[in-house]
């Protein structure tokens, strides 16, 4: 049986070991120093890949490929549980990932970062819980407020790194996350921004979801790619465009999620990470946790 341990009076300082999340370009394992694979047995099945356990600048991260290394799990089939899982049990109290999405605002210009502070979630066929009833799971249900679903305290550090690089970012955006693996109908993208949608993307949810129910504190660095469908005398989205936009920005993603790394280091996160845990515990019903 699974646990999380509850906030207690010891405030110990709590050293802080981050997981990057990446999409393709973003999973090079050459940005960790000292590195070893290390393979993760979940009660919610195989990660996507092995995860990749390292320093950067002196400080404990590992780094896990969201579609696997060789980019061959869709985004439906990624199994969220236990990447996020195994982050959790290998020590982890952050996690900054980064998403390519589409654009559903004017103003955010294919090429463009954007932090992310909220979501909408359109998917159907993905777990959203650890609290699933299984012999090996958590006990209970757990009923956890979706506001804020992004720590916003490391999407601050997110927007400074950016800023420190001399990178322009958009500081918040709503990001539909659909089923995909197919693109949005131009009605779809249509309603979705009526909505409210900023950005659209495939991956997000569950990712977010369930790193706050494991207590870790979780930020995301979006690369705008396209326009989605959405923009009258545009075409519609296309996997090469995509990809051409994403490699042109690819490296301005990895240097913000490297000194995002260095920055969260230099401060202290003790309460912000029993408060994540605390969070977890105040809102499971019948659960020993």
């Amino acid at each position: 049986m699974l646990h999380i341990k509850c906030k207690d009076t010891d405030l110990e300082p709590i050293s802080v070991k981050i997981g990057i999340i990446g999409g393709s370009g973003l999973d090079d394992p050459d940005i960790l120093e000292n590195r070893k694979e290390t393979e993760v047995k979940t009660p919610f099945g195989s990660t996507s890949d092995v995860l990749i356990e390292g320093e950067i600048g002196g400080v404990k991260c590992v780094l896990l490929a969201r579609h696997g290394r060789k980019h061959n799990i869709m985004p439906t089939n990624v199994n969220y549980r236990a990447n996020i899982w195994a982050m959790r049990q290998v020590g982890c109290t952050h996690l900054i990932v980064s998403t390519a999405c589409g654009s559903l605002r004017e103003e955010i210009h294919p090429g463009d970062l954007v932090i992310p502070n909220d979501f909408i979630d359109r998917t159907t066929k993905r777990a959203q819980t650890f609290y699933d009833g299984g012999a090996e799971s958590p006990r209970g249900v757990c009923h956890l407020s979706m506001f804020p679903c992004f720590s916003e305290r490391v999407r601050s550090v997110l927007v400074a790194s950016a800023k420190e690089l001399d990178y322009n970012v958009h500081d918040k955006a709503t990001i539909v996350t659909i089923e995909g693996p197919r693109f949005s109908s131009r009605s779809e993208s249509n309603m979705f921004r009526q909505w409210g949608g900023d950005l659209i993307n495939m991956t997000t949810c569950p990712e977010v979801v369930l790193a706050k129910e494991a207590g870790l504190l979780y930020g995301s660095v979006a690369i705008a790619t396209d326009y989605d469908c959405w923009r009258m005398g545009c075409e519609g989205v296309n996997v090469q465009d995509v990809l051409k936009t994403f490699s042109a920005n690819v490296l301005k993603v990895r240097q913000i999620l490297m000194k995002a790394v260095q920055n969260i280091a230099k401060e202290d996160w003790t309460e912000d990470i029993l408060d994540a845990k605390e969070c977890v515990c105040k809102n499971t019903m019948s659960g020993s946790m």
